[in-house]
């Protein structure tokens, strides 16, 4: 992985925890960061740039969604 887009992963991981410790019910808050720690966890080992810049789109679209919600 790039050190450009590996910087851009790992800014979207924290921006992701980040937003997500914004709920205000525990539940909803432990399962997010929970699933967002997955998540990346499961696919620290894709190499495939396409594959990578697939997941970070999927990301984003996710964050969108995480802000709109918090």
């Amino acid at each position: 992985m790039a050190a450009s887009s590996r910087a851009q992963v790992l800014d979207l991981y924290r921006t992701m925890l980040r937003e997500s410790k914004r709920f205000s019910a525990y539940n909803y808050r432990t399962y997010a960061v929970r699933r967002i720690r997955d998540a990346f966890r499961e696919n620290k080992n894709v190499k495939d740039p396409v594959e990578i810049q697939t997941l970070v789109n999927k990301a984003k679209r996710d964050l969108g969604i995480i802000r709109r919600q918090a």
